[in-house]
């Protein structure tokens, strides 16, 4: 490296994801000898984003590391008294410092400096919500490509000691035990985004080529091609993904046993369970609503959200709600923004009619849940329809004469089409939150305070 030329620098940062550094390097001329005499200030002066710094300063670090350990090993291996090999060249040599590297990784490796508002939530020992879980993946995510000088492709060992790593740090991550695979998974998926802009780049297809990847394929459009195209970059310990067939039959008996009047629904688990990957794959890559649930249909089960909501953030949101509506349907009800409020009145006129506490308790629940985005400021209408047509396309609640004990109706729309029945009022909130997240769906801006409110006290975030 101490001989090259500015251009076989800027190469070499194209090779390690840093292009965006290359016209910087051109302008100030930084040659190969340049480059390993960069300190701290110098870099930062050259490089704008933290990540960036962060990157090419390991790079070097670990540049210069190498240089000493080769030297280091020629010394020993011109040693007499060291017992190596008689020869350590081509695959051998390879392998030697594919060992090194992954001891490197076992003894040495720590968790990345995170974020203060991360740090807070760590610290304080709180299951962190969606977007936390994003933000603690996207750094591991950068700093295990650190460690790996920029390349995207770790294999399944260097998964588990970060993951591992995380866990051992913050024990409450790993809630019914299940923490591991599900932190792994989204570690492995966001090295598949971060790939992914890159995947028509040369390196890349050499690689997939290398891997059984077929040279000049293009990335299929349709669902069934696009299951399992994604090819690691290197060859993992753990099982492979389910072929296409056998995720083929495990959708077809979902949607058989669908349609059957008796479910087997201990073998529904095992099966959603299995397909669990490729629903996520789906969601996360925007897949029309109607094909997920064409594909999975036990979505549409009220039982069967709240599991797969429970999968994702270890929450239990149906006891959860019930806690929520039973704390706060009083102050609710009390306040005054909402005393002349058509639910408020319809309420009142029923509640002269029936004297059952435990009628007169459902009552109260149902008007407080109504009447939270009112409380909040927030549009109504993006939250429920009461004794109206549904307008909105976001997840909403369809309410039927709603404090009638004998006809009342509660359901969830999404796309102005009915995804599911409910049986009362904490059942239509509990499945409105978790449909947002299921499903992937931004909250509009118009109903955001009270989700919020809502999310705060599902995940504990806070005291609202």
């Amino acid at each position: 490296m101490e001989n090259w030329s500015v251009e076989q620098v800027c190469n070499w940062l194209k090779q390690r994801n840093l292009g965006e550094l290359v016209p910087k390097f051109r302008e100030e001329e930084v040659s190969g000898a340049a480059l390993l005499a960069l300190n701290d200030r110098m870099v930062q002066q050259l490089v704008k984003k933290i990540g960036h710094q962060a990157v090419l300063m390991d790079l070097i670090k670990k540049y210069q590391q190498q240089k000493s350990g080769l030297e280091s090993l020629t010394y020993c291996c011109e040693t007499p008294s060291q017992k190596f090999p008689e020869v350590i060249s081509g695959k051998n040599l390879k392998s030697f410092f594919a060992r090194s590297k992954t001891l490197e990784w076992t003894s040495s490796y720590t968790l990345p400096d995170f974020p203060y508002d991360v740090k807070c939530i760590l610290t304080e020992k709180k299951c962190p919500d969606h977007s936390m879980r994003i933000r603690i993946i996207e750094f591991l995510q950068a700093d295990m490509t650190k460690y790996l000088e920029g390349s995207l492709y770790p294999n399944s060992q260097q998964y588990n000691i970060v993951v591992n790593a995380l866990l051992q740090a913050y024990p409450f991550l790993d809630e019914d035990g299940n923490g591991f695979l599900l932190w792994k998974r989204a570690l492995k998926d966001r090295f598949k985004y971060v790939r992914r802009p890159i995947e028509d780049d040369e390196q890349v297809l050499r690689n997939k080529c290398k891997f059984g990847h077929r040279r000049g394929q293009t990335r299929k459009s349709s669902l069934a091609e696009n299951k399992f195209d994604d090819v690691q970059g290197q060859v993992e310990e753990e099982p492979a993904h389910l072929k296409g067939s056998a995720m083929d039959l495990h959708i077809k008996w979902l949607n058989q046993e669908y349609m059957k009047t008796q479910k087997n629904w201990e073998e529904v688990e095992n099966r959603m369970n299995v397909t669990i990957e490729i629903r996520r794959k789906m969601i996360s890559n925007k897949a029309p609503l109607k094909d997920i649930l064409r594909l999975f249909p036990f979505l549409r089960c009220p039982y069967q959200l709240f599991r797969e909501f429970q999968l994702l953030t270890h929450m239990d949101i149906c006891k959860k709600t019930v806690e929520i509506l039973e704390i706060y349907s009083e102050n609710i009800l009390s306040l005054y923004v909402v005393r002349n409020n058509p639910i408020n009145i319809m309420l009142q006129e029923n509640l002269k009619q029936h004297t059952e506490e435990d009628v007169l308790k459902y009552m109260k629940m149902t008007a407080a849940c109504l009447l939270l985005p009112e409380v909040f400021g927030d549009d109504s209408s993006l939250f429920a329809a009461v004794n109206e047509e549904v307008k909105t396309v976001t997840p909403v609640l369809e309410v039927k004469n709603p404090f009638n004990v004998n006809s009342c109706k509660f359901a969830l729309y999404i796309e102005r089409e009915e995804l599911a029945q409910l049986d009362d009022c904490t059942m239509a909130l509990a499945a409105l939150v978790a449909a947002f997240h299921v499903f992937n769906i931004p909250c509009p801006k118009r109903i955001h305070r009270t989700l919020n409110f809502l999310e705060s006290l599902v995940f504990e975030v806070r005291n609202p």
